[in-house]
C-alpha cells in the first residue's frame, strides 16, 4: 500500500514479440527499488509508491506493442495464445508466493491472518482491488497488516490484459495512426480525470487508488506510446539528429522527476490524486521514449548489468517483498522498537525477498515462460536426469500439498478482526456506554476537559475515562486535523466547549499550523489547549510532531502531550500495527496527557508516565 506493485511485463516470446528495448529493465529496477524502499523504510522514500505507475506505463507500452506487432506480422491477434502467455508469466510466481506466505502466516498467527480468505480469493481471481474496495479495506490504513495488499495492482493489470486486446482490435479499425494515438491518450485523460473528480481530501482515497477505472491512465499512456513508436527505425542513422540528441536528455530529466516525486511527495499527499500520479505516468512515458531511441545514452546507462539484473527479476521482488515484510514484523514486533532494529527488519526483509525472487525466477518464471507449463513439469523442473526429475517431482508435490494445506488452515483459523481493531472497538464500546451516564458534577475528574481525536485516542478511551471519568471524548477512525475547526465551532455554537480542549489528531496525514492557529483563535485566551503528538511508522510522523512542538512552544495557553516519547521505548506493547494502544499503551497515553495537564494546571496531582510501571494499573488489561 504502499501499501505499491510489480508488473509482469518482461519481453514476450509469442508472435509480434519486440526486440530487446534498452532501458526498460533499468526503469523496472528504479520502480521496484522505490516501492520496496517505501514499504521497508517509508521515512526515507515517502513517495516510493509512484513506482507502481512506472510499471503500469511499461506494461501498457509492451503489451500494446506486442498486440500491434502480432497484428502487423500475421494480420490478426490470437487471443487464446496471448492470454496463455500472460497466465504462464503471472501465475507460477504468484501461486508460490501465496502458498508459502499464507502457510507462514498460519505458523505465526495473529493479525496477519485477518482477511486472508478474501485476499487469497482476490489473488486467484485477479480481483484483489475490487474485493478490497467492497470490504472497506484501506490501502493507507495500518490497522490490519494485510498479507497480500500489494496484489491490488496485479489485479488492475490482469483486468487490463483481459479487456485490452478487444480495445486494440477496435482501434485497429481506424487506419490513421495519429487517431489511434489520440484514442489512447483520451482514455488516459479520462482515467486521470476520474481520479481527480472522485478524490476528496476528507475521504479515504483507497477507492480512487485501487480502482481500475481511476488508475489506468498509466496503462493507456503506455499504449499510446506503443502506437507512436510502432515501426520506429532501429538504426541511429535513420533518425534525424535533433530527436537522437534531445529525447535522451528529456528522458533523463523524466527519470530524475520520478525520483524526485518518490523522495519528496508522500504517497498519501493530495497532490498525487489531483494529478501527481498522472504526471508520474507521463514522466515514465517520456523516460521510456528517451531510453529506446536508437543509440540512446540513457538506454545504455539504464542497461548496466546490476540494474538490469534487478529489473529482470522485479516481478518476483515485488510479489515477495510485502508479505515477507509483514511476516518478519509479525514474528518479531520488537524490531520496530528502535531505528537500529527497524533497519535490521528491513535488511532481513530485503535479503529474504532477493533469495526468494531469485529462486522463483530461475526455477519457475523463466523456464515456464520459455517452454510452457507442461514441458516444465516433464523436465522435473531441475533437469533431464531421471533421478533429479524424481527428486524434483517429489519435492514439488510436497511443497504444493504443504502450501495448499497451510493456506486452507490459515483461512480457517483467521480471526475476524485484528488487535488494533479490537482495541478501537473497545474504545467505541466505552464511549457508547458513557453517553448513558448522568451529567457529571463539576468535582468529577475530567469534567473540564473536551477531547477530540482519531483512532489512537479512541483506542485509549478506556484508560482515559478510568482516570478522567467525566472527560468528553469525540474520537473517530481516520479523522484528520482539517476536521477540527468544524467540530470546535459546533461545540461553541451549542455552548458546550469546556475550559480545556485536548486534540489528538495527526495520525492520518500531515497537518497545517494554520489550522491550529485558527482553532486557538476560536477558543479564545480563557481556554487552554493540549495537542498530542503521534507515534506511527508513516512518512509524515516527523513533520507532524515538529509542527505540534513548535506550536505548543509559541503559546502560553498550549501544552504538548508527548505521546511519542512516552511510548517510543515500549513500541512492542502496541497493537501489531505499531500505532494503536490497548490496555498498557492506553495507560501510557493517559499518563502522558496527565503530564501535559500538570503543566497547564500545577500542582494538581496528575499521573506521571512512570505510573505505567506501578503495581496498580490505571485501568484496562495489559496486552
Amino acid at each position: 500500500m504502499a501499501n505499491t506493485t510489480s508488473t509482469a511485463n518482461t519481453p514476450d516470446t509469442g508472435p509480434g514479440a519486440r526486440r530487446h528495448l534498452r532501458g526498460l529493465d533499468g526503469l523496472r529496477a528504479i520502480a521496484v527499488v522505490a516501492v520496496v524502499a517505501f514499504h521497508v523504510l517509508p521515512a526515507g522514500v515517502p513517495g516510493g509508491g509512484v513506482g507502481v505507475d512506472v510499471f503500469f506505463v511499461i506494461s501498457g507500452f509492451l503489451i500494446t506493442g506486442l498486440l500491434l506487432g502480432e497484428h502487423a506480422t500475421t494480420g490478426r491477434i490470437r487471443l487464446r495464445s496471448f492470454w496463455a502467455r500472460r497466465v504462464r508469466r503471472l501465475l507460477p510466481a504468484l501461486g508460490i508466493v501465496v502458498l508459502v506466505c499464507a502457510s507462514a502466516a498460519l505458523f505465526i498467527g495473529g493479525d496477519v491472518l485477518v482477511g486472508i480468505g478474501r485476499q487469497v480469493i482476490g489473488a486467484a481471481t485477479f480481483s484483489s482491488n475490487w474485493l478490497a474496495i467492497a470490504s472497506g479495506s484501506s490501502y493507507f490504513a495500518t490497522t490490519t497488516p494485510e498479507l497480500f495488499r500489494n496484489l491490488w495492482s496485479l489485479s488492475v493489470e490482469e483486468q487490463f490484459y483481459v479487456v485490452w486486446p478487444f480495445v486494440v482490435l477496435l482501434v485497429l479499425l481506424v487506419k490513421r495512426k495519429w487517431v489511434r494515438f489520440g484514442i489512447f491518450v483520451a482514455v488516459a485523460v479520462g482515467s486521470a480525470l476520474a481520479m481527480v473528480l472522485l478524490y476528496s481530501p476528507r475521504v479515504d482515497p483507497t477507492r480512487v487508488y485501487y480502482g481500475t477505472d481511476t488508475h489506468s491512465f498509466g496503462l493507456a499512456l503506455g499504449a499510446a506510446l506503443a502506437v507512436a513508436t510502432a515501426g520506429m527505425a532501429r538504426h541511429p542513422l535513420e533518425w534525424p539528429k535533433w530527436p537522437r540528441r534531445i529525447l535522451p536528455v528529456v528522458g533523463a530529466a523524466a527519470v530524475l522527476g520520478i525520483v524526485a516525486i518518490a523522495v519528496l511527495v508522500p504517497d498519501e499527499a493530495p497532490f498525487n490524486f489531483q494529478g501527481g500520479l498522472a504526471l508520474a505516468a507521463l514522466l515514465s512515458a517520456l523516460a521510456i521514449l528517451g531510453a529506446i531511441v536508437p543509440g540512446s545514452v540513457l538506454g545504455r546507462w539504464l542497461d548496466v548489468p546490476p540494474v538490469r539484473w534487478i529489473g529482470a527479476r522485479s516481478y518476483g521482488i515485488y510479489l515477495w517483498h510485502w508479505p515477507v515484510m509483514v511476516l518478519v514484523i509479525a514474528a518479531q514486533p520488537r524490531w520496530l522498537d528502535s531505528l537500529t532494529t527497524r533497519w535490521l527488519a528491513g535488511g532481513v526483509t530485503v535479503a529474504i525477498t532477493l533469495v526468494a525472487a531469485l529462486i522463483s525466477y530461475r526455477l519457475l518464471e523463466r523456464p515456464i515462460l520459455r517452454f510452457g507449463f507442461m514441458a516444465w513439469l516433464r523436465s522435473g523442473w531441475v533437469g533431464e536426469h531421471r533421478g533429479w526429475r524424481i527428486a524434483g517431482g517429489a519435492l514439488g508435490i510436497l511443497v504444493l500439498v504443504t502450501g495448499v494445506g497451510g493456506t486452507a488452515g490459515a483461512i480457517v483459523r483467521a480471526p475476524t478482526i485484528g488487535s488494533a481493531q479490537s482495541d478501537i472497538d473497545a474504545g467505541k464500546l466505552v464511549l457508547a456506554k458513557a453517553r448513558f451516564l448522568p451529567p457529571p458534577s463539576p468535582a468529577t475528574p475530567g469534567s473540564n476537559i473536551d477531547a477530540v481525536g482519531d483512532s489512537v485516542m479512541l483506542a485509549s478511551a478506556p484508560s482515559l475515562l478510568n482516570v478522567y471519568p467525566a472527560m468528553h471524548i469525540d474520537a473517530v477512525v481516520s479523522r484528520q486535523m482539517s476536521a477540527l475547526p468544524g467540530i470546535v465551532q459546533g461545540l461553541l455554537d451549542s455552548g458546550q466547549l469546556r475550559p480545556i480542549l485536548v486534540v489528538g489528531l495527526g495520525t492520518n496525514g500531515p497537518i497545517a499550523a494554520a489550522t491550529l492557529d485558527q482553532v486557538l483563535a476560536m477558543i479564545g485566551p480563557d481556554r487552554q489547549l493540549i495537542v498530542v503528538n503521534v507515534e506511527e511508522p508513516r512518512s509524515w510522523e516527523g513533520e507532524v510532531n515538529t509542527t505540534l512542538a513548535q506550536f505548543a512552544q509559541g503559546h502560553d495557553n498550549v501544552a504538548l502531550s508527548d505521546w511519542y516519547d512516552a511510548i517510543e521505548p515500549h513500541i512492542s506493547i502496541l497493537a501489531r500495527d505499531q500505532i494503536h494502544p490497548g490496555g498498557a499503551g492506553g495507560r501510557i497515553y493517559t499518563a502522558a496527557l496527565g503530564v501535559a495537564l500538570g503543566k497547564l494546571q500545577p500542582p494538581a496531582p496528575y499521573p506521571d508516565v512512570s505510573d505505567f510501571f506501578s503495581t496498580t494499573p490505571l485501568g484496562g488489561p495489559d496486552k
